[in-house]
């Protein structure tokens, strides 16, 4: 239940609350300190980034990256059957090590051929200088033949102009001269025959005669053959891809056979976009981080820059005179040497991420630097 109130309270309640309700607002304080705030964070954020963009610029660089080492197809320069496998997959080896033979019989056979070929031809060589010696004796004694039946028919010829003995005396001794002249042209046929199959030279040694030489040579390809059967490294590698590589296979000539992976020499193959070669040359300075160890990036150097694009060497160029044509960015590809961390175990294929420095800034560039 409510209490009554009287007018008198009624107005004086109503005297006390008309002033307050009348009364200004307060006027509201400026902050300069906001504003300017609000002016110099956006100026420092655009110099900020003008500073990063101007200095900026001086390194090129592409995850585009691989490391490559150099691959050589293993393969036997003869053929014959696998008797030996000295290797496992991805077994580290060294220059000379021998990683498989062939069955070397066949080849020491032929060997031995050779070497009795060889034997008759200095044999053979032999007996043609022997057989000079007798053509240069028949020679001499047809000429001595010659010489006697020349004195024996001027004799009986003078006796004849003399008129001491008749014509008819000559006719023995001229068959005598003309017999003896026919010899000493056979003997000379003979040495030049003797003289012509030692080669034109008398004198020549025996290991130089032409046969002689074929001879050799036969041995020395048979010696080569058979130093063959053991197929060895070319180089320090890694040999892989060895599931053809049995006991008893038969392999022929030239077949690849295993694969071996180089590793005394590695690099980078950085495929740069066309628009970045601007600033990129033979000779700068590049760091190589490989994915295998990011923290510990390798220096480089570039030591060539690609005579065309990627998609010009592959098997089927782009044509791009077509209708529906779109320019895309090619790459090119740089080549990146450097001296492998040896506790960094590389491996050609890896991913990189290569940064070419140019030693020009955006700024530099933009002057003409």
């Amino acid at each position: 239940m409510s209490t009554p109130v009287s007018k008198a309270e009624a107005g004086e309640a109503s005297g006390l609350a008309a002033p307050s309700a009348m009364a200004a607002p307060p006027a509201k304080k400026r902050r300069p300190g906001r504003l300017l705030l609000m002016v110099s964070v956006p100026l420092l954020v655009v110099g900020g980034g003008a500073y990063f963009y101007l200095t900026g610029g001086r390194f090129e660089e592409t995850d585009n990256a691989y490391v490559q080492q150099a691959k050589v197809a293993v393969s036997s320069d003869i053929a014959g059957r696998i008797v030996a496998v000295n290797i496992s997959e991805n077994q580290m080896v060294h220059a000379g090590d021998v990683l498989f033979s062939i069955d070397p019989a066949p080849y020491q056979i032929a060997l031995d051929q050779a070497n009795a070929a060889l034997g008759s031809a200095r044999v053979n060589v032999e007996q043609l200088k022997v057989s000079y010696q007798t053509a240069q004796t028949a020679l001499a004694a047809a000429k001595a033949t010659l010489e006697i039946q020349q004195a024996s028919f001027n004799r009986q010829n003078t006796l004849v102009e003399q008129g001491v003995s008749s014509a008819s005396t000559l006719d023995q001794p001229k068959l005598s001269l003309r017999a003896a002249q026919t010899a000493v042209a056979s003997a000379e046929q003979q040495v030049a025959s003797a003289v012509a199959a030692l080669a034109g030279n008398p004198e020549i040694e025996t290991d130089m005669h032409p046969t002689v030489l074929a001879a050799l040579s036969q041995v020395q390809l048979a010696e080569r053959n058979l130093s063959k059967t053991d197929v060895v490294a070319a180089a320090d590698g890694v040999i892989s891809q060895i599931g053809n590589l049995n006991v008893g296979q038969f392999v022929t000539t030239g077949t690849t056979i295993a694969s071996l992976v180089e590793t005394g020499g590695t690099w980078v193959e950085a495929n740069f976009k066309e628009t970045q070669l601007a600033g990129i040359h033979v000779g700068m300075v590049a760091e190589v981080a490989v994915d295998a160890s990011p923290g510990a990036p390798l220096e480089g150097k570039v030591t060539s820059i690609g005579a065309a694009t990627g998609s010009e060497f592959s098997l089927i160029p782009a044509q791009n005179a077509t209708g529906n044509w779109v320019k895309v960015v090619q790459r090119i590809p740089v080549r990146v040497d450097f001296e492998p961390d040896a506790a960094v175990q590389l491996r050609s294929g890896m991913s990189a991420l290569v940064s070419v420095d140019t030693g020009k800034s955006t700024l530099d560039k933009l002057q003409g630097h």
